[in-house]
């Protein structure tokens, strides 16, 4: 008899991109609190998290389904080991956002290509094999790190400031919500456009909240921008669990 697949990823509806939002900014704000404000350093918080996004990895990988705790544990891991990595990239190898957003774009698109070429689907709701549901998460990490080399270049390189940027972003996103509900555009393709996009609005609005006013942001610091959205995170995380439950029940 054939083993039943079981699906391990969530399904994309609303709910969804809510705790994305809450947890790139949580991305952005927690690598500068631990990179800069508990003066770790890019290199000491990419190392931390990495071990911390592959111990997450293994056990997501071990249950063998989707778990709300764990599926969203590793996922913000990528979005502050993003962060840490396109800082360093950027700061520490002074690539500059402009290249490092291009070598990202560039690796993305490889990881994408390969998954496509082994897996002859690169679906993000329907994954129900290791292999596949690695590559999701090495798509993943990716696209969070060019997210956030992507906000940066908009509000330092092109000095556009945090505000602006974001609000520029959410245009975008707005224009990418409408072509999935109005138009026969691609909605795999849809995603990924929004995936990438949500990951520098959460980078600017993070760092709209966490710079100081001479900065152009609004000085909450990362420590108090870092506690208010992983409160966030976990309200919206517990209404998913509520609704997966509902899901089961019926």
């Amino acid at each position: 008899m054939q083993e039943k697949l079981i699906n391990r990823v969530p399904h994309i509806i609303l709910l969804y991109w809510i705790i994305k939002i809450a947890s790139t900014t949580l991305g952005e704000s927690g690598a500068d609190m631990f990179s800069m404000t508990f003066d770790l350093g890019y290199g000491s918080t990419i190392i931390i998290f990495i071990t911390l996004f592959l111990l997450f990895l293994g056990i997501k990988l071990y249950i063998k389904k989707y778990d709300t705790l764990y599926y969203w544990l590793l996922f913000t891991t990528t979005a502050i080991v993003g962060t840490a990595i396109s800082d360093y990239m950027d700061r520490t190898l002074e690539l500059g956002y402009t290249i490092g957003s291009i070598v990202l774009i560039v690796s993305l698109l490889l990881v994408l290509g390969v998954w496509y070429l082994k897996e002859k689907s690169i679906s993000v709701e329907n994954i129900t094999t290791q292999r596949a549901e690695i590559f999701y998460w090495m798509a993943f990490l990716v696209a969070n790190t060019l997210g956030t080399a992507v906000g940066d270049f908009l509000a330092d390189e092109l000095n556009i400031g945090f505000l602006y940027s974001a609000l520029i972003i959410s245009t975008l996103l707005m224009i990418t919500a409408l072509l999935h509900f109005y138009t026969k555009v691609s909605s795999l393709l849809l995603f990924w456009i929004a995936f990438v996009l949500t990951r520098p609005f959460g980078a600017t609005f993070g760092d709209l909240l966490t710079k100081s006013s001479e900065d152009g942001g609004l000085g909450v610091g990362t420590i108090g921008t870092s506690l208010f959205f992983t409160v966030v995170l976990i309200i919206a995380m517990i209404k998913e669990i509520k609704v997966e439950k509902l899901k089961k029940d019926n």
